[in-house]
């Protein structure tokens, strides 16, 4: 199948489990997980009306912006950045997914005060605890919330997650429902520089799951583009 029709089929599924869960389908994000994906496949995804294109590299990233290959949709970054890597990111994409530590919060921070610009971020949330994975536990985030309220150039939008491979459907539920409770307690407290309006929850393989826990953007690759070639 064409991309064009892999992202009717999706756009389809989002609606059936919308409102199967009683939500609307229109707040429900789609973004394309562009990894390994050329700039003519990103144009192809955007026409077929993705919301927004992730980038998991910034070497992709910086060539694919050279190449005009996100134009016409926003760019988010949704890999693993490195501090030493910001200055490329911070201001060439909408939003950040990945913000995993409180070091990379700094280096943001820093740059984004250096352009003169508010980056906007979500924070990565290891909702399993997997030592594999990166991102904050959800017992870190409300302390990580309090010391951003004092970072003018980062605004928080919400919280991304990457739970275990579910080998059946609602194995990652539990992981999901924890976020979704995590974003009503923090919006609950009303800070300045955080609007919890974004939960990057769902891949491939349980965006579906994802959205009946409260998902309002699901990441998507494989479904999309086909199996990558990691050769």
């Amino acid at each position: 199948m064409s991309i064009a029709e892999n992202i009717k089929r999706i756009k389809e599924k989002i609606a059936q489990a919308a409102i199967a869960a009683g939500r609307n389908p229109e707040d429900i994000l789609l973004c394309a997980a562009t990894k390994m994906n050329d700039a003519e496949n990103v144009c192809q995804a955007i026409a077929a009306g993705v919301d927004c294109c992730g980038e998991n590299r910034v070497q992709e990233l910086t060539a694919k912006l050279s190449d005009n290959a996100y134009e016409g949709a926003p760019v988010h970054f949704i890999g693993h950045l490195q501090t030493n890597k910001v200055k490329q990111v911070v201001g060439k994409v909408d939003l950040i997914q990945s913000v995993d530590s409180l070091r990379l919060l700094d280096a943001i921070k820093k740059e984004a005060s250096r352009q003169g610009i508010c980056q906007d971020i979500l924070l990565e949330v290891n909702a399993a605890n997997q030592e594999s994975k990166s991102g904050f536990t959800t017992q870190e985030i409300p302390s990580v919330i309090e010391q951003l309220s004092e970072y003018s150039s980062i605004r928080v939008l919400g919280f991304m997650t990457i739970p275990p491979i579910c080998e059946k459907s609602g194995d990652n539920d539990k992981f999901f429902q924890e976020i979704l409770q995590l974003s009503v307690d923090i919006t609950a407290k009303k800070y300045d520089n955080v609007c919890v309006k974004i939960l990057s929850m769902g891949m491939s393989g349980d965006y579906e799951d994802a959205i009946r826990c409260g998902s309002t953007m699901i990441r998507i690759g494989t479904a999309i583009f086909g199996s990558r070639d990691y050769h």
